[in-house]
């Protein structure tokens, strides 16, 4: 076999860095091994497209399938490519410390991904098989009956009184639900019961998210509904009313994978709650893990539905692919504590199937929202239905326009651009409190899948501007006009200012004739910095879904491509149409958009089997 790096990294489907990684393991196995480099540099890009591993197996057929008649290269047969690299001095069996792991079933990580996986897994598990703790099942019942009364919409089991018992009674619960089902005020409740649980000893309870938007969300909706629950002030005390993100909760260095809180220097916590766990990637999903002490609760919140996280891995779908199955034994105790009917179902084995919950009811979507019909639809691959509910009879809070060239775009977005945008700028330039002014920002966005080109980010921002700008709204005469709203795309450290950080560009109080740019941090207080001083950013009326999650509007537009793309996938159209409270209108091609939600987005990883299949095998 001749070397095929030149011709992949020539055609873009190596990056410099992979080709480099490639030749220094060749190098460090001695040289000469065309197999061992094709494979490093698939590893090392593999984790750059968001994938933990590179499955050589799949990619042998899918590259075969690709190349057609005349390949530009031929890998070799795949029992003897994965004969060689097992006999290599450099690639180890799971277990082993080495450059490269390949396991049996041909996937091949880098290691420290590999020790990621496999610690988070072996953590996991170990956490939904400990026997359940020791409840007073006496209060606990007259607690589920105070905080869970039924709602009189409901039809079924109340899976929010479920999730409730499941966290009471296991070391991990995983809590899942689109929209609407009540995540964080099930949690809320939850922490409610469990501080009734703790026998007078005070909880120590953390609330934390992967972003700054999402822990200020959090930590908003937990400010707001802890005076409802009728505690006692002892117990009020205990739970937090500040969230932080996972960053900032481990302690990150500057210019370190590494955080301060690890298995060897663990968190002080009782409890951890994580919320917004789509948007968690491997490593810092086991980081979080592994900083946890053996005995404290973990709770998991998130749509496994969403979009992956932008760093490798898709621990939360992963980790939730067999959930909805409890074992029939605790099935039983559930019924028992919750009087709920809960539907027979055959578990997989794996005792993380006790531990986790999915939400099925949505309180904000009812039967006829148009947005909820539409989210069902593209969860489960429906696209003609999904068309045909966007493109059919009109509803109150879906629309569809078509769009065939980028040139109609100015047209379509220019009125609900001005129209949406206008209120905050007005708070803007009536010297409304930042505060208000963030507020008013956040109740609309323009998302798109796309960060270049004419349907981009980039290209939609201009456009944004542009008719701001034609109906007098912005003066941008100079680059920090009032009102100017900026998003952070590299992390400062030593300003506390992370990738999806958003600012507005307002006068300082103190010298209104000077701009400064205002962000709202997780914990509702307001910093301000110099426009010089800011670490990179870009103009934000305009974002890509995956930086919108962890946010909500009232109302988006969303913009697709006039041709397919690999991006688009059923994840980033259900992502997209879930971040509006009360509109979703969609710009695009209804064939993109049907191609879209039959795309399925996958990422290789051994997570999921670690976690469903080996624990019903005996493992490996």
């Amino acid at each position: 076999m001749n070397d095929p790096l030149p011709i992949l990294h020539e055609s873009g489907l190596l990056t410099d860095l992979d080709l480099h990684f490639a030749r220094f393991m060749n190098r460090l196995a001695g040289g000469g091994s065309p197999e061992l480099a094709l494979a490093a540099a698939l590893a090392s890009h593999a984790t750059g497209q968001g994938d933990i591993c590179i499955n050589l197996r799949q990619w042998a057929r899918r590259w075969i399938a690709i190349a057609g008649e005349t390949p530009v290269f031929a890998p070799p047969p795949t029992s003897e490519w994965l004969g060689i690299l097992r006999a290599s001095s450099i690639i180890g069996r799971p277990g082993a410390r080495q450059p490269l792991i390949l396991d049996r079933r041909g996937r091949l990580y880098l290691y420290r991904y590999w020790e990621y996986e496999h610690r988070l897994a072996e953590d996991l598990l170990r956490r939904a098989g400990e026997a359940p703790a020791t409840v007073d099942e006496t209060r606990l019942r007259a607690d589920l009956d105070r905080l869970f009364p039924r709602h009189p919409q409901l039809i079924g089991p109340d899976w929010q009184k479920v999730a409730a018992v499941v966290a009471a009674l296991k070391r991990v619960c995983v809590i899942s639900g689109g929209p609407g089902t009540g995540k964080t005020s099930t949690v809320l409740k939850i922490l409610a019961l469990l501080t009734g649980q703790s026998g007078g000893r005070p909880l120590r309870i953390a609330l934390a998210a992967p972003t700054g938007k999402a822990a200020a969300r959090l930590q908003e909706a937990i400010r707001a509904a802890k005076p409802t629950l009728g505690l006692e002030p002892d117990q009020l005390a205990q739970i937090p009313e500040e969230a932080s993100t996972l960053h900032r909760l481990l302690g990150a260095r500057p210019d370190s994978v590494y955080f301060r809180h690890d298995r060897d220097n663990p968190l002080p916590v009782d409890v951890l709650v994580v919320d917004e766990v789509s948007m968690v990637g491997l490593a810092l999903m086991a980081k979080t893990v592994d900083a946890l002490p053996p005995a404290a609760r973990l709770i998991l919140l998130g749509d496994k539905d969403q979009l992956a996280s932008v760093e490798a891995g898709a621990a939360l779908g992963d980790i939730c692919f067999g959930g909805g199955r409890f074992s029939p034994e605790f099935r039983a105790r559930l019924a028992a504590l919750t009087g709920e009917v809960l539907p027979r179902s055959r578990t997989g084995g794996s005792p993380l199937a006790d531990a986790i919950v999915l939400l099925r009811h949505s309180y904000r979507f009812g039967a006829a929202s148009g947005i909820g019909a539409l989210a069902r639809a593209v969860n489960g691959g429906k696209a003609a239905e999904a068309v045909a509910l966007l493109t059919g009879e009109p509803r109150e809070d879906i629309a569809w326009q078509t769009l065939t060239d980028p040139a109609e775009l100015p047209e379509q977005l220019a009125e609900p651009v001005a129209t949406r945008f206008a209120p905050y700028l007005q708070a803007a330039r009536e010297g409304a409190g930042p505060a208000a002014v963030f507020e008013r920002f956040n109740q609309f966005r323009v998302l798109t899948a796309l960060r270049k080109g004419p349907f981009g980010v980039e290209a939609l921002n201009h456009l944004c501007e542009a008719a701001l700008r034609d109906r007098g709204l912005i003066q941008t005469r100079q680059d920090w006009y009032l009102g100017r709203p900026v998003m952070i795309v590299r992390n400062d450290y030593n300003l506390r200012l992370f990738n999806g950080d958003i600012g507005i560009t307002l006068p300082d109080p103190d010298e209104p004739e000077r701009m400064r740019v205002f962000f709202l941090g997780s914990d509702g207080a307001l910093r301000s910095f110099a426009p010089a001083r800011l670490p990179e950013h870009e103009t934000v009326y305009a974002m890509t879904v995956h930086k919108s999650q962890g946010s909500e509007f009232d109302q988006v537009r969303v913009v697709t491509p006039n041709e397919p793309s690999p991006v688009l996938s059923r994840e980033l159209v259900y992502t997209a149409l879930t971040r509006a409270k009360q509109h979703a209108a969609f710009h695009g091609l209804p064939e993109v958009f049907a191609g879209a939600v039959e795309r399925r987005l996958r990422r290789s990883s051994g997570l999921r089997d670690r976690l469903w299949v080996e624990p019903r095998i005996g493992g490996i």
